[in-house]
C-alpha cells in the first residue's frame, strides 16, 4: 500500500510541474515502503535529502510559473514552500543527530506536508492556471 496516491486534484495541469508531483509521491513512497521494511538510519537521511533536493528544485520551476503568470498569491504559496523545506530540514537534522527515526511519525508528517499543500496551494495554482 503506498503512503500518498495520486489524486486529479493534486494536478495544477501543466504538464511538467505534474511529473514532477507524480515523481516527489513515488520517491515519498519508495522512502516509506524501504522504513516498513527497517531502512536504516543512513538510508533514511539519504532519502530524505534526495527528497529536499528534488523538491526544492520543483517548487524552483512552480514559482517561476507563477511569476511568469503574475500569480496573485504568489506570496502565500512561495512561503508554504519555504515553511516545508525548512520543516524538512528539521527533520533530516533530528534524524541524523539521533541515530533513529519514527517511522510512523515520518510516514504522517510526509503524508501530511506534501498532501495538504497539494490539496490546498497547487488546487489553487490549478485554478488559476487552468
Amino acid at each position: 500500500m503506498s503512503l500518498i496516491t495520486w489524486k486529479d486534484e493534486f494536478s495544477v495541469g501543466v504538464a511538467a510541474v505534474d511529473l514532477e508531483h507524480r515523481e516527489l509521491i513515488e520517491l515519498i513512497n519508495g522512502l516509506e515502503a524501504g522504513m516498513r521494511e527497517c531502512a536504516t538510519q543512513t538510508m533514511v537521511v539519504e532519502t530524505l535529502g534526495e527528497i529536499y533536493a528534488r523538491i526544492s528544485a520543483h517548487f524552483a520551476l512552480e514559482e517561476k510559473i507563477m511569476r511568469k503568470a503574475r500569480y496573485d498569491s504568489f506570496a502565500t504559496h512561495k512561503h508554504d514552500h519555504e515553511r516545508l523545506l525548512d520543516e524538512l530540514l528539521d527533520v533530516i537534522d533530528s534524524v541524523d543527530a539521533a541515530g533513529r527515526y519514527d517511522r510512523a511519525g515520518l510516514s504522517r508528517d510526509l503524508d501530511r506536508w506534501f498532501s495538504d499543500h497539494f490539496r490546498t496551494h497547487d488546487a489553487q495554482l490549478h485554478q488559476k492556471l487552468g
